[in-house]
């Protein structure tokens, strides 16, 4: 059974940085997706990042973080990161890591995906 957790959100000021990382299980990396998403208070959930395949390198960025945030993977930890630097009031959200098992390009729809982590609240105060 596939299983997503995250951890690294927390509080930061405006212009600072945050690594959140989503440990899994139970997956393969093949030909398959893994993402961010995020939803803030009265808003909808809105994909922020996602990458395909095993190397990963196939991404896809929201405009809104394009430039200031980075997704990666660790494969030897079963591990997927998003590295968010020059944080803005506006990124606050509860942010949550999403995969799928097969897919075809580094998709930002959360219809697109079967598994989801818990979430980890990120808190940027200006």
């Amino acid at each position: 059974q596939v299983h997503l957790v995250e951890s690294g959100g927390g509080s930061v000021q405006a212009g600072g940085s945050l690594r959140l990382s989503c440990d899994v299980s139970g997956y393969t990396y093949g030909s398959s997706c893994r993402a961010w998403f995020r939803q803030a208070p009265g808003k909808e959930r809105e994909g922020v990042a996602a990458m395909y395949g095993a190397g990963g390198l196939d991404t896809a960025y929201a405009d809104s973080v394009k430039g200031r945030f980075t997704i990666s993977q660790d494969d030897a930890k079963n591990t997927f990161y998003l590295q968010m630097n020059s944080l803005k009031s506006e990124d606050t959200a509860m942010y949550y890591c999403a995969a799928n098992e097969l897919c075809s390009w580094p998709s930002l729809e959360d219809v697109k995906y079967d598994y989801w982590g818990q979430g980890t609240q990120v808190t940027v105060s200006s």
